[in-house]
């Protein structure tokens, strides 16, 4: 084997490396989510929340952690992104707990299953495209800040048509967004000055939060209700 041969071989080597460990740590986030989710539920710490208004502190605390995670990523320890990455997983399993009181188990799983194999999809999709999605994603994401600020706005109205329009719009959305970040976290690993050992986890944040997302409107939309 050539020199050449050698050295693409060790790139792809690296390229798969890097998206093991990213799907490793986004799975591990997801179960640590899951698994605090299901003990807030069955515990009945759920009710000590809700009675005791801890939902506030739990949402505040979490915004936090993501301002940390992402303006001081640079500067933290490889062992501090990957702490702040668990506690917002831990934290969002509380929040995700409702859920369970909220939607009947069988549709739970089932949409979460759904959810996994359409995340599949769109990552492959964002992964294997050779169109450029940089000025798609901007676009993206600008469709989205928008979305947010309305389904505030409609906190207020309380308009069901409209909530019902604004979860497919934010699915879709999410479904490029998907795409976009897959496309990002494969660019990251062929750019030699990246291959930080803790880029994987932001990047493992990155498609968590997009799983979560979809995962959230899929069941906003056909969850069925207890």
């Amino acid at each position: 084997m050539s020199e050449f041969e050698n050295s693409e071989s060790n790139v792809v080597q690296k390229n798969n490396n890097f998206i093991s460990k990213t799907f490793l740590w986004m799975f591990l986030g997801l179960l640590a989510t899951g698994i605090i989710s299901v003990y807030t539920y069955n515990s009945g710490l759920l009710e000590n929340m809700v009675y005791s208004n801890m939902f506030g502190v739990v949402a505040i605390i979490e915004i936090v952690v993501v301002l940390i995670f992402s303006l001081l990523f640079r500067k933290l320890s490889a062992t501090a992104v990957s702490i702040l990455y668990f506690i917002y997983a831990i934290l969002n399993g509380f929040g995700l707990s409702v859920i369970f009181a909220t939607f009947q188990l069988e549709s739970v799983y089932l949409l979460f299953f759904v959810s996994a194999l359409v995340f599949g999809i769109f990552a492959f999709i964002g992964y294997k495209t050779k169109f450029d999605l940089t000025k798609v994603g901007n676009i993206l994401f600008a469709l989205l800040l928008a979305g947010i600020i309305i389904s505030i706005i409609n906190l207020f109205l309380g308009n069901t048509i409209l909530d019902i329009a604004l979860s497919w719009f934010i699915l879709i959305l999410f479904f490029g967004i998907t795409a976009y970040d897959m496309q990002r976290i494969k660019r990251w690993s062929q750019v030699p000055e990246f291959q930080a050992e803790k880029l994987h986890i932001y990047a493992a944040m990155e498609i968590y939060l997009d799983f979560i997302n979809i995962f959230i409107r899929l069941l906003s939309i056909f969850g069925k209700r207890k």
